[in-house]
C-alpha cells in the first residue's frame, strides 16, 4: 500500500511540474512582448506572434478594432528604448494540449508617464514545441485604474 501510495505522489508531482512547465513558457512568451516593446525591439516582439496573429482592442462603446501585426511591428520598432511600457499581471493561466489562454490587467506609461490601463485576452498556440500569441484583444481605459 506505501509503494501505490509513494508512485501516486511522484505522478502527482510530475503532473504539477509539467504544468508549471508549460505555464513559465507561455509566461516567457508573453513577457517577450512586452520586452520587445520596452526595448524597441520588432525582431524579439515579432518573436511571441505566430504568423496569422490577429490583434484586437475593444472601445469604450463596444466597437472592436482589428490592428495590423506588421503595423503594430513598425510602431514598436519606430519608438525609442523604454518609450513603451506595459506592466502586466498574470491572472489566469488556463492550458489544454497545444492551447492556452491567459488573462493579463495592466498599466501602460509612454516615455514614463502613465497613459492608460486595461486588460489583456491572450489565446496562444504551440506550434513546434514554441508557444505563439495567436490571438491578442485587450480594454483600454484611463479611469478606474489601478497603478503601482
Amino acid at each position: 500500500m506505501k509503494k501505490v501510495f509513494l508512485v501516486l505522489i511522484l505522478f502527482l508531482n510530475c503532473l504539477c511540474f509539467g504544468q508549471n512547465l508549460e505555464e513559465n513558457q507561455v509566461k516567457e512568451t508573453i513577457n517577450n512582448l512586452f520586452t520587445g516593446m520596452k526595448n524597441a525591439d520588432a525582431k524579439m516582439l515579432n518573436s511571441a506572434f505566430s504568423e496569422n496573429a490577429i490583434l484586437q482592442t475593444i472601445s469604450k462603446d463596444g466597437t472592436v478594432k482589428t490592428d495590423d501585426l506588421k503595423n503594430f511591428l513598425t510602431s514598436v520598432s519606430n519608438s525609442s528604448k523604454n518609450d513603451l511600457d506595459e506592466r502586466i499581471n498574470f491572472v489566469s493561466i488556463q492550458i489544454d494540449g497545444n492551447l492556452a489562454s491567459v488573462f493579463t490587467p495592466y498599466e501602460f506609461y509612454f516615455k514614463g508617464k502613465f497613459s492608460h490601463c486595461g486588460a489583456n485576452s491572450f489565446q496562444l498556440v504551440k506550434q513546434n514545441n514554441l508557444w505563439k500569441i495567436q490571438y491578442l484583444i485587450d480594454t483600454r481605459r484611463k479611469e478606474n485604474c489601478i497603478k503601482e
